[in-house]
């Protein structure tokens, strides 16, 4: 920049230097030829539109016209040449109109078409300028604890593929054909891997028994090496859309995930979630808690209550994996998005640590989820709403020997006339309201067996209080 700078001065000086005479003198020391075109001469404003491509097109090809003055030194001869150039096809006769074209022309000329000596300089050379590189600075404090979270996490993480039995073309037996991935997480270091049940439903489709591969899993090493096992199935909930599987794999290899408690969540809080979308292994991504006590439909068919929304990236193949806390808590197993286009849309949906903690040790236990209800039928909310029950969980049948029957629950039944007598209508569980089946449910999977809930009922015109004590229900 500064070498041009001093170049476009040089040219400057050139140019006065060129033309040194009088503003008030006429320009030309020779008679001007006498123009037979008659049409009208151009104005300022026409020669700034018009005389440029005039300069251009005919400067090297007409010959200058007849001087009858000598001409200036050779050291300024290129600048002696240009304002011929102009009087040649501009018939200024003031210094000040001359400038005012030199002043365009020279905006107008690239400087490579002077050469060194007209600039005054016969030996200019190109320095070569180096960018500065500034050293890297550390990390924010902010980003050093996403880094840290990450690395001490990542090893906690798996790859899962399903794999489903298949006939072999003209061959007995059978051969394993992987139909699908996801993620999950080390439990513990007896090898339990926790993932969802929709990850491996290809298999469990065939209604596999305990201890049968399901799934292969691939486990990172701490020297970056991804260990391959089966993955044998221990126990599933399709309820819960939780599954775990289990892993022949040494000690060192196992890193089990930590769990942090989901009751104590807060909207806002950041959280983040690793992975496997679209077989991109142990991918990080940052959000945070957008939600909490969300339904989630999960692609197992049925509603999971209590879950945790997030805008942290999942994408088909996080499933299974973990949400994390800030802390490096696991806090949710990622289960769900919602998206209208297969990608996330940030609005990503994970199963509350606090249900992981209820359903994974029975899977590891028996293979199963004792699940604490009343044993009773409940009407589905279309025949509730036939009959008129708009809000409340309405008793269809109460077999005779339940809990609830000794507590005194009442079904609904048909009068002497064929009149239907509604039954009981739950109304509320421990003071927590109940607007139909789905919701009872879902308040009652917070319990155990054996717990006892007050049950707030509405009996025709009355509205009571029965204490019952929770028994188990098919899972």
């Amino acid at each position: 920049m500064q070498m041009q700078m001093q170049m476009q001065m040089q040219m400057q000086a050139l140019v006065i230097s060129a033309c040194s005479t009088s503003s008030t003198t006429p320009l030309l020391h020779h008679p001007l030829p006498v123009s037979h075109d008659r049409r009208k001469p151009l104005g300022r404003r026409e020669l700034f539109l018009d005389g440029v491509s005039s300069v251009y097109s005919h400067s090297s090809t007409r010959p200058p016209p007849p001087s009858s003055h000598s001409q200036r030194s050779d050291d300024c001869g290129d600048a002696h040449n240009l304002a011929a150039v102009v009087r040649r096809n501009f018939p200024f006769t003031t210094k000040r109109d001359l400038l005012w074209s030199l002043g365009f022309l020279l905006c107008s000329y690239p400087l490579s078409s002077f050469p060194a000596h007209a600039l005054g300089d016969p030996s200019v050379t190109v320095e070569q300028v180096t960018p500065r590189v500034f050293p890297s600075e550390a990390l924010l404090p902010s980003e050093e604890r996403v880094v840290q979270l990450f690395e001490k996490n990542t090893y906690s993480v798996v790859n899962i593929f399903d794999v489903t039995l298949r006939p072999q073309i003209n061959i007995t037996g059978v051969v394993e054909v992987p139909e699908g991935n996801g993620s999950g997480v080390v439990w513990d270091r007896q090898g339990h891997i926790v993932t969802n049940y929709h990850v491996i439903g290809n298999s469990l489709s065939k209604k596999p028994s305990s201890g049968q591969v399901v799934a292969r899993v691939n486990i990172l090493a701490s020297d970056g090496v991804q260990k391959n096992f089966e993955g044998r199935l221990i126990g599933a909930d399709r309820a819960k859309d939780l599954a775990v599987l289990k892993v022949e794999a040494s000690e060192e290899l196992l890193k089990p995930v930590k769990v942090g408690p989901s009751s104590s969540l807060k909207v806002g809080q950041q959280c983040l979630a690793i992975g496997n979308p679209f077989g991109f292994d142990h991918t990080l991504t940052v959000g945070i808690i957008s939600g909490l006590n969300r339904d989630i439909f999960s692609q197992t068919g049925v509603t999971i209550g209590g879950g945790i929304q997030t805008d942290a990236a999942i994408n088909p193949g996080n499933s299974g994996g973990p949400l994390l806390d800030s802390k490096g808590n696991l806090i949710g197993i990622n289960t769900a998005i919602f998206t209208q286009t297969g990608t996330s849309a940030g609005v990503g949906f994970a199963i509350p640590s606090s249900t992981v903690l209820r359903i994974v040790p029975q899977l590891i236990q028996s293979g199963k989820v004792l699940r604490a209800g009343l044993n009773i039928e409940i009407a589905p909310d279309l025949i509730a709403s036939q009959l008129n029950v708009r809000n409340g969980a309405l008793v269809l049948q109460v077999p005779a020997n339940s809990l609830a029957a000794k507590a005194g629950l009442r079904p609904t039944t048909r009068g002497f006339t064929g009149n239907i007598v509604l039954g009981d209508i739950i109304a509320a569980v421990n003071n927590k309201p109940v607007r139909n089946r789905a919701e009872l449910v879902k308040v009652l999977d917070e319990y155990n067996v054996g717990d006892e809930v007050m049950l707030k009922i509405q009996r025709g015109s009355e509205t009571l209080e029965v204490p019952v004590k929770l028994e188990e229900t098919s899972s």
